[in-house]
């Protein structure tokens, strides 16, 4: 059996030079050799701002890089054929694509219409702060690049709640459209957060639900992906994905994976969602990414024996994905709250080294970020390798101090040399006495990261003395 390990395969700040579906081509073998099984691509379909759009300021779903739109062919990552190329380079390399998934909003409207609303707060979207008026929305979507290819489906703004602009008065607004209400099943943050951005679908129009299931099987039937990644799911209703997953599931005769977006640092609050959509998914452990960023900036002061309570890897480890940082946490992001590179080792040992949960590596760890001038993780490689090769068997804690942690796998006898253990600190370094096995007797022990340059060698009782420095990680195992 092989550890499963997933890549995000983007960062907000890539080039928008139309190449990205290549460098995805030009990555297969290295990826394959680090012990990826899951890449998750960024959205592949035309954006509001065209050949600039990381993907998420959704204009044309069935637009994946074919049409004339919003002033390009390409995407910002390509052509359709080159996206629809890297998807088979990868799974021919026997690794998993997810595609990832917008459904809440869309943008770019072709045309502005005339749409009775009401303005509510935007702190308190249950409270509405002036009366109805007539608005300019821009709801119209036509289309007339693709000039009904794949779809005759056009979005008027009946197929939506609201929007944040009144072309006619050139303002913004949280604008909410006459006789529609906001879902009252979704995050509690501004009392309601069914409304995140642009034009909010309204997934309880019947042609809606309709078509989003129609181009679920168009995109599956054209892709040919293994898996999803959900966008923004805390401001869906929270049946809608149930519902689209098991229809998709259901049509296409497959049980496809699936990891949804529900941004919050609350984990009581990932587990109602879980236990609401009948686990019909699986989550991104946010709060376990948070306690990395407390840690990372409490001077020493945070207790480390306390990084996994409240997070879904310790809670429901079969749906956690555990993350460092991602597209939304890079500086200069709405969610900015990127790990210090300092931590950055730390944090990649806790969620590629235990095991529990599917570690998520973000690209631009693994790569660097030019456009903040930040350097790729050098230890990655190496820890992603550790996994691959070494993190099986069963696994021994020793969380037994406030900033020194430990944890050994014992490794199995499916692959050779396996078994590790790992220690780290996020205040001054020091050693643990920790087993490894009676099978690994007599073995030396090395550190795979050069922190520290001694031999480990595991004594009879298959334990050994194993060291880091401070405010680092060492992870030990067999030469």
């Amino acid at each position: 059996m092989t550890n499963e390990t997933m890549v995000q395969f983007f960062e907000w700040y890539l080039p928008a030079d139309q190449k990205h579906w290549h460098r995805c081509w030009e990555q297969v073998e290295e990826l394959k050799k680090l012990g990826v099984t899951k890449v998750w691509l960024p959205p592949a379909y035309k954006g509001a701002s065209g050949a600039n759009d990381v993907g998420y300021g959704v204009y044309d779903t069935y637009d994946l890089g074919e049409f004339d739109q919003k002033g390009t062919v390409a995407t910002k990552y390509g052509t359709r054929q080159e996206y629809l190329d890297a998807v088979r380079a990868l799974q021919g390399a026997g690794m998993e694509v997810f595609a990832d998934i917008v459904l809440n909003h869309r943008m770019g409207a072709d045309e502005m219409e005339l749409v009775c609303a009401a303005e509510d707060a935007p702190e308190n979207r249950e409270l509405q702060i002036a009366n109805e008026k007539c608005i300019g929305a821009w709801t119209k979507f036509t289309f007339p690049g693709r000039k009904g290819k794949y779809s005759e489906f056009t979005w008027n703004w009946r197929h939506f709640k609201g929007i944040d602009y009144d072309g006619i008065r050139k303002e913004n607004g949280i604008f909410r459209f006459r006789d529609k209400v906001w879902d009252d099943e979704t995050d509690t943050e501004n009392a309601n957060y069914d409304y995140l951005m642009g034009a909010d679908v309204d997934f309880s129009v019947p042609e809606v639900l309709e078509e989003l299931g129609r181009w679920g099987e168009w995109y599956y039937d054209t892709v040919q992906m293994d898996g999803f990644r959900l966008d923004a799911v805390k401001h869906i209703h929270f049946d809608l994905f149930e519902y689209w997953l098991k229809h998709l599931r259901e049509t296409m005769g497959r049980n496809f994976p699936a990891v949804g977006e529900y941004w919050s640092g609350e984990e009581e609050k990932l587990l109602d969602y879980l236990d609401a959509c009948d686990e019909s998914m699986s989550l991104f452990d946010v709060p376990l990414h948070y306690h990395f960023l407390e840690a990372s900036t409490c001077n020493g002061q945070y207790d480390l024996r306390r990084i996994f309570d409240g997070t879904l890897v310790k809670d429901r480890p079969y749906r956690a994905y555990t993350f460092v940082d991602n597209h939304d946490t890079q500086p200069g992001q709405a969610l900015a709250s990127w790990i210090p590179a300092w931590f950055k080792p730390l944090a990649y040992a806790m969620i590629l080294l235990r095991d529990k949960g599917i570690p998520c590596v973000f690209y631009g760890d693994l790569y660097s970020i030019p456009h903040d001038e930040i350097a790729p993780v050098a230890q990655l490689p190496v820890l992603m390798n550790a996994r691959k090769e070494r993190a099986y068997g069963a696994q021994h804690e020793y969380f037994d101090h406030p900033n020194i942690i430990g944890w050994t796998r014992e490794g199995d006898e499916e692959h050779e040399d396996s078994g590790l253990a790992v220690l780290l600190s996020d205040g001054p370094g020091g050693e643990k006495r920790m087993y490894v096995g009676a099978q690994h007797a007599g073995e030396v022990f090395v550190d795979l990261l050069g922190v520290c340059s001694e031999q480990v060698v595991i004594d009879a009782e298959g334990c050994g003395v194993f060291r880091t420095e401070g405010g680092a990680v060492a992870v030990w195992g067999k030469v």
